[in-house]
């Protein structure tokens, strides 16, 4: 095991999947590597971090919104799940201090930023973290994704938030490589799929951060980009998590095929290889 030379946290994108999948039995199975990834991670940080600031794909405002609540509720942004994923709970404590410190960077960078003291965790949010730390006592501050899906914009976001690391946050952007609803489980998806995320592998990896940067941006001139992305919710957090990386090269974290589709996840930074 290499050892690691720096506490800061580093920062990841991670796919996190298609609804309550670690609470469904039918869909687990799909989910075995992610899982087991997903889950170790805390193992392959330096130190257990201070709080968790995630940016979920599925919270999106038409400004970029900061939880402030204590106490989170749930939110079951999902449908046709069997009824006990409409009972789960994930009982992680908020932090609006750590809010009010994110919402003034990201105002000090130019940015505009409300705070919403009600959202509670979409599945974005507790899948992923859940998983984390499954103890539900991780603090946990949740950052939304602009519905205008300015790509430079959710850039700016990431490097307003990147002193947070210094203070030992960790930054979680959640969200997936592909997201075409209607692709998933058809074999003429796989080629599109792979296409695309061989752009964002190259992209994430590139030792230039500012050319990484605009690769990112730039991403609609990917070969498949848009039949990816028919919509960008899901890729916006990718460009927050590059914003917070700075000059911290990225590389996969993990990956998977579900549904025929690469699921990858990516980190920027220092982490321990096994």
């Amino acid at each position: 095991m290499r050892s690691i030379s720096t506490s800061r946290p580093p920062v990841l994108f991670i796919s996190h999947g298609g609804g309550p999948w670690p609470y469904v039995d039918a869909l687990k199975p799909m989910y075995v590597h992610t899982e087991r990834e997903i889950r170790r991670l805390p193992q392959r940080l330096a130190e257990r971090p201070k709080a968790v600031i995630v940016i979920s794909a599925h919270w999106e405002t038409s400004r970029f919104s900061i939880s402030t609540a204590p106490r989170p509720p749930m939110n079951y942004d999902y449908g046709g799940f069997p009824p006990h994923t409409y009972q789960l709970r994930y009982p992680a404590p908020g932090d609006p201090a750590l809010a009010g410190r994110a919402r003034d960077l990201i105002a000090a960078a130019g940015l505009d930023v409300a705070t919403d003291s009600t959202k509670g965790f979409d599945h974005g949010v507790f899948v992923p973290l859940g998983l984390m730390f499954p103890a539900a006592d991780m603090p946990i501050v949740m950052l939304s994704v602009k519905s205008d899906y300015d790509p430079r914009e959710h850039l700016a976001l990431g490097k307003a938030l990147a002193p947070l690391r210094d203070d030992g946050v960790l930054i979680v952007a959640s969200g997936l490589t592909y997201h075409n609803m209607r692709g998933f489980g058809r074999d003429s998806s796989t080629a599109d799929a792979e296409v695309f995320t061989q752009y964002l592998n190259s992209a994430v990896a590139l030792e230039d951060a500012q050319l990484r940067d605009e690769r990112l941006v730039h991403w609609e001139r990917a070969p498949r980009a848009r039949i990816a992305h028919p919509r960008e919710d899901h890729l916006m957090p990718l460009l927050v998590a590059a914003g917070a990386a700075g000059g911290d090269k990225g590389q996969v974290l993990f990956a998977e095929n579900v549904m025929k589709i690469p699921m990858t996840s990516y980190v920027f930074g220092a982490i321990d290889d096994e």
